[in-house]
């Protein structure tokens, strides 16, 4: 029956009078108030049901034929007709979404009333009754919008964190997305390290970024040295030849590697041949060889020899007199 078809079936509204020149008829005793707002409260149920039908089919149905008086309007004509009978119908509660009475069932949350097809999520609408939700700012959503909406983002897949949530580097991460840049590895107790703002486990980190000795190559994480232009590990800055270390604190340099005073000198062929030893003062060139002016002398008689004045007989030198004495 069409909702116009309602009201002349209402008992409360087919038992007043219909025309002044009808028979007189005992005044009628209009029934208890709680019995009259019971069938107003079962009747508003029956149009609030109605209701959601007409506004679930929408413009399926096509125009009426005739302008038909609306649901709320009907509803007030009730109202006016109870009260002209001395029976005042509240409603139980207003919705909070539509601002209309709520006759039937009642879904109360936020601190207000609501028609339950009437709370629903602020983001995509749907109805929340019966199924968890979030409050932000006075408003309802459900959970999948919220998260989206409102919780931190990974900073690694850039999706919403639902629950823990790991703070690192001024960002926030899923716990199982915060790992090695380099390994893939999930940080453990020795924690990270941040370059160019990635982090790295520490091993990682160390062979990537850390220097390296310029002796054996391998990643300084200690103490070290600075010489020749780059770093080194204390046990590495040794001699190049003679692998001993640098007691004094000065060596020599030849090629960018460092060296002790003897073995600078030999391969700068700066050595005596008389004694062995590094020539660095005054030096006497003979033979393609050097000598300290004291140990360049004659192998036999061990006299001072002097430029142009010696005989060399193998790789010794020799006075004239003892080179002919000995070899003539």
């Amino acid at each position: 029956s069409s909702a116009l078809g309602l009201k002349p079936q209402h008992p409360l509204l087919s038992a007043v009078p219909s025309s002044p020149t009808a028979a007189p008829q005992p005044p009628l005793t209009p029934p208890a108030p709680t019995a009259a707002a019971r069938q107003l409260d079962e009747l508003l149920a029956d149009l609030g049901q109605m209701q959601s039908k007409l506004a679930a089919a929408g413009q399926g149905a096509g125009p009426p034929a005739r302008p038909k008086p609306s649901l709320d309007h009907m509803l007030d004509g009730l109202t006016r007709d109870l009260q002209e009978l001395g029976i005042t119908a509240a409603p139980a509660a207003i919705c909070a979404s539509c601002h209309k009475p709520i006759a039937g069932k009642m879904f109360t949350a936020l601190g207000e009333a609501w028609h339950p097809e009437h709370f629903t999520c602020a983001r995509c609408g749907q109805e929340l009754g019966g199924q968890p939700f979030f409050e932000r700012g006075g408003q309802a959503f459900c959970e999948e919008d919220y998260h989206q909406a409102f919780s931190p983002r990974c900073a690694y897949c850039a999706g919403p964190i639902r629950e823990k949530v790991l703070t690192a580097m001024d960002q926030t991460w899923h716990p199982e997305h915060f790992f090695c840049a380099h390994c893939g590895k999930v940080f453990g107790d020795d924690g990270f390290h941040e370059r160019s703002g990635k982090p790295y486990c520490r091993q990682d980190f160390v062979a990537l970024f850390a220097p390296k000795c310029q002796g054996c190559e391998r990643p300084l994480t200690d103490n070290y040295l600075s010489a020749l232009q780059g770093v080194w590990h204390p046990e590495c800055f040794v001699c190049a030849d003679c692998l001993s270390g640098f007691g004094s604190g000065s060596f020599f340099e030849l090629e960018g590697r460092p060296y002790c005073e003897l073995h600078f000198h030999q391969r700068q062929g700066s050595v005596c041949h008389g004694c062995g030893r590094p020539v660095t003062g005054r030096c006497i060139t003979a033979a393609g060889r050097k000598y300290h002016p004291e140990h360049f002398i004659c192998a036999y008689c061990l006299g001072q020899l002097h430029k142009g004045t010696f005989r060399e007989h193998g790789d010794k030198m020799y006075c004239q007199p003892c080179h002919d004495k000995l070899f003539l």
